[in-house]
């Protein structure tokens, strides 16, 4: 019998605890927590009395935990409770955790040693228009926690 799901995710500099719990066939409820510093924030609720004298209930009912656990994960990263979490904006920590590393700019070339006979003129070199930065830059494999890749792959069961 599997008691229990529980794991501490990092989210926008935060750290909340999602915790899945099976009651028991005498109060048959699967409930899953998120918690923030012991704050309960948001919960799901499911009630599996109606298949309770289904063969091999035990399977079913830990699939059925797995499911709404990867659920409540799925939810807070794609931004579902993002307005009950921080409602005066995503704290400053975190949008500097989010923003890429600023490189510093290229450094300028060794001067050079003048040609015995003067080089043909070149047209200028034009620059490309810069693009907008993105309000939430992608995360790429490099850049992201070591959280950030066990939670993808709770979610999706793929290895990104």
């Amino acid at each position: 019998m599997v008691l229990g799901f529980n794991h501490n995710i990092r989210y926008k500099g935060e750290l909340f605890h999602v915790q899945t719990e099976d009651s028991g066939v005498a109060n048959p409820h699967i409930i899953t927590l998120l918690y923030r510093g012991g704050v309960i924030l948001a919960s799901a609720k499911t009630s599996y009395a109606d298949i309770i004298k289904v063969e091999q209930l035990e399977l079913v009912v830990e699939s059925i935990m797995k499911e709404q656990h990867k659920d409540m994960m799925r939810r807070l990263k794609n931004g579902e409770f993002d307005a009950r979490i921080f409602p005066g904006g995503v704290p400053a920590t975190a949008a500097e955790e989010q923003s890429p590393a600023v490189e510093p700019p290229p450094a300028p070339p060794a001067p050079q040693v003048a040609p015995a006979q003067p080089a043909p003129a070149r047209p200028p070199r034009q620059e490309a228009p810069a693009q907008p930065t993105p309000a939430v830059p992608p995360t790429s494999p490099a850049h992201r926690s070591l959280d950030e890749v066990i939670l993808d792959y709770l979610i999706t069961g793929e290895d990104k």
